[in-house]
């Protein structure tokens, strides 16, 4: 069974998943989890005042939270899959879906770029399967929900 607590800092939001068990033992730990995500807001919001990184999570998050300008990386040509899920994959594995997250309509555009015309509706729900699957991640920004794909390995 999937739990998850969102906790937020300031403008910032984090959201913790797992089991109940793992979520609950991690608040064991909240207050070296805060300083640590508080430390790493702070670094991202001074590397992304200079310019924006593409490798770190937290500058991602970061850039976002403070409403970044429009990428200058164009909207990418991806290949046409079978299936939508995997449609928003391929484009959030580009450069494009990489350099900070995305918001809905972005992504609708992206998509229609491509000749993948789907619902807003029907998008709402499959980015929401993915975040559930754990190959997207999601928050809340000024802006609305944001997306990017959920980094492997990562803790």
């Amino acid at each position: 069974m999937s739990f998850s607590l969102r906790v937020r800092f300031g403008e910032h939001e984090i959201e913790i998943g797992g089991t109940r068990k793992e979520v609950l033992e991690t608040l064991n730990n909240l207050p070296v989890l805060v300083a640590k995500v508080m430390k790493a807001f702070e670094e991202a919001k001074l590397k992304t005042a200079a310019q924006p990184e593409t490798k770190p999570l937290t500058v991602r998050i970061a850039a976002a939270s403070a409403n970044a300008p429009a990428s200058s990386i164009p909207i990418p040509t991806i290949q046409p899959a079978k299936q939508f899920s995997q449609s928003i994959l391929n484009l959030l594995e580009t450069d494009w879906g990489r350099w900070r997250p995305r918001t809905m309509p972005e992504i609708i555009e992206a998509l229609k770029a491509n000749s993948v015309h789907y619902p807003a509706t029907t998008l709402s729900g499959v980015l929401m399967w993915l975040v559930k699957k754990g190959k997207v991640r999601r928050w809340k920004t000024d802006e609305g929900y944001v997306y990017i794909l959920a980094e492997k390995g990562a803790d």
